[in-house]
């Protein structure tokens, strides 16, 4: 139990010509579950040139629990986010953007999380509009969550709650001194590492997290390779502290490979990249593959994840151009093979494979193993060899709340059968088959009410991709029997008419 006059949560919320895109995240503070003399909110107007100040204070006017602090522009969330914590009294500290928002029981689900199970972080599950969010970390609650034993790593934006002791103890800031691109890498890998415990609430969507289309947010622009690049190598420094040579090691700087370096040398991302740029990008990858990791970090990664790491430490950039264009295409495809429904539950059996353009994702069967097939010649077999992925790969159903955003992952039955010669007589491809059972009474804990899209998930040899399923589901009030909408029907219906149309 809190001490008394003493709220159980601080939000702290750097505020930047924020404007109007404050206001949903005002309204999630305003409807909160937790009492409002439980709580409070520290906003903290980083010198806004619009008319954030005069709304955050005609909000701290109206509401006493929330406070507003204004300082001359810092250009960074650095500085804003170390003074809310100086002014925070809160036992718990939760850091939110101005531009996201809170689901409405959040604060109190946060909380009692952090109680129950006497913890230093809770990092609630988010939601992503626009931005890439946790998906394996957030497949199920994780009371007793480290570096070790939990993909923790995937999760480094600072949307947590944290105990303000705990950060106080530890003099955990971020960075300040100017732009610090990956501020919060810093501050919160030292504070996994020193937390005595870490929980993972993953049974509620706590946060969303927002990408906005004006891209005026402070932190929006494009990178700059060497500052970047370098707060990368910070980043890794800590991880080396605490750390010897070995699997941990490798495997949480995987993370950055995969995320900062890779994910910018693949796909649309690359072929959407200004070429000089472009350049500055690989050759900094290059230099901290080289430098900094050691040979297990790329040998971790699934098959063409290391196919561009390979290509990028020998500064083959023409090739990554050729590799990115081809997996451009890439995308996953899904039928229903079969639907069934009683009272509250419908049963889906479907298919789903891997295409680029028209063709399936092929494996060279070489000596027993499967080489992932790719565009290009002159990369080592070893580096291609996907035999442990084909065997590890997997084909998840998601239902996804079209009005919040919360993805839930049903449980499900799959196999995955190998197609010889589609792409060539030495060739495979794979297929996988799933069957769930989505029992609308218990999904999300039965809170059902809305509609949800299936999705179908397929991960192999470093892709992840969705295949959104032609299903909506509606539920006119929490936990009733769902009302079924097949969108192929309307797409026929549709052409129909236009056919229809056409005609006359």
């Amino acid at each position: 139990m809190a001490e008394v006059g003493v709220p159980k949560v601080s939000v702290v919320v750097p505020a930047y010509n924020s404007g109007r895109h404050i206001e949903k995240l005002a309204a999630s503070l305003l409807r909160q579950s937790l009492p409002a003399d439980e709580f409070e909110a520290v906003f903290v107007d980083d010198g806004s040139t619009d008319d954030t100040a005069e709304r955050l204070d005609q909000l701290a006017a109206e509401h006493p629990h929330i406070r507003v602090l204004h300082i001359e522009n810092s250009g960074w969330p650095s500085r804003p986010r170390n003074l809310g914590v100086e002014h925070a009294r809160g036992e718990y500290v939760f850091f939110a953007d101005d531009d996201d928002w809170f689901a409405d029981e959040a604060l109190e689900r946060l909380y009692a999380c952090a109680k129950a199970n006497d913890a230093d972080i809770v990092v609630g599950k988010m939601a992503g509009y626009g931005r890439p969010v946790p998906r394996e970390l957030f497949r199920k609650n994780r009371f007793d969550a480290t570096l070790a034993n939990a993909p923790l790593i995937d999760s480094l934006t600072c949307h947590k709650l944290f105990r303000r002791a705990f950060l106080n103890e530890h003099d955990l800031r971020f960075p300040e001194g100017g732009k610090r691109r990956l501020e919060d890498h810093a501050m919160v890998v030292r504070a996994y590492f020193l937390s005595r415990h870490t929980s993972v609430l993953s049974d509620y969507v706590c946060y969303h997290h927002v990408h906005r289309t004006d891209a005026r947010n402070v932190t929006a622009g494009r990178l700059e390779p060497s500052s970047y690049y370098r707060a990368v190598r910070e980043a890794l420094d800590i991880v080396d502290v605490h750390t010897e040579p070995g699997p941990l090691r490798d495997r949480l700087h995987r993370r950055w490979l995969r995320n900062e370096m890779i994910s910018r040398l693949r796909g649309k991302r690359l072929l959407e990249a200004d070429e000089a740029w472009l350049e500055q990008v690989a050759l900094e990858t290059q230099k901290i593959i080289q430098d900094r990791f050691a040979p297990g970090v790329a040998a971790g990664l699934p098959p063409l994840l290391r196919a561009v790491a390979y290509l990028a430490e020998r500064g083959r950039v023409a090739d990554l151009r050729k590799l990115a264009r081809w997996e451009a295409g890439i995308a996953a495809h899904g039928t229903i093979d079969e639907l069934q429904r009683a009272d509250h539950a419908v049963t889906v059996t479907l298919a789903a494979e891997l295409r680029s353009e028209n063709q399936p994702v092929g494996f060279r069967t070489d000596d027993g193993r499967d080489v992932l097939v790719l565009p290009m010649d002159e990369i080592a077999p070893e580096v291609l060899d996907a035999t442990a992925q084909v065997r590890k790969a997997r084909l998840d159903l998601v239902a996804r709340h079209r009005e919040t955003g919360a993805e839930i992952f049903l449980p499900n039955t799959f196999q995955t059968e190998r197609i010889t010669g589609t792409t060539g007589a030495d060739t495979v491809h794979l297929v996988h088959r799933a069957t769930a059972t989505i029992d609308f009474a218990a999904l999300n804990g039965g809170r059902t009410r809305g509609s949800w899209q299936l999705k179908a998930r397929i991960t192999n040899v470093g892709w992840t991709e969705d295949a959104r399923l032609p299903l909506v589901f509606i539920c006119r009030a929490d936990g009733s029997r769902p009302r079924i909408r097949d969108q192929r029907k309307v797409w026929n219906r549709l052409r129909s008419a236009v056919g229809r149309r056409i005609k006359r």
